[in-house]
């Protein structure tokens, strides 16, 4: 009988105890905006030289680059290009 009450103790006790809730923004679509306004749980993040919120391979299509991490970041650390200088 002991034996057979170990199991129902146990549930009992898990319940007795529930985690608390997420916080309010938690779980909230496009809550995740970094600095300059860019939603990375939606594969967005900031380019230098574009100067808005791209998606990595989207970028690589339309620049016809290599869809590489590291080709991405090289291309969009580089300022923005100015008028030509003197």
């Amino acid at each position: 009988m002991r034996a057979a009450l170990l199991p129902l103790l146990a549930a009992l006790t898990a319940c007795a105890h529930p985690a608390p809730p997420p916080s309010p923004t938690a779980c909230v679509p496009g809550a995740d905006r970094d600095a300059h306004g860019c939603i990375g749980s939606a594969g967005y993040r900031w380019c230098v030289r574009t100067q808005q919120c791209e998606r990595p391979w989207e970028l690589a299509k339309a620049k016809g680059l290599e869809n590489t991490a590291e080709v991405i970041t090289a291309y969009c650390a580089e300022p923005p290009a100015g008028p030509a200088k003197r």
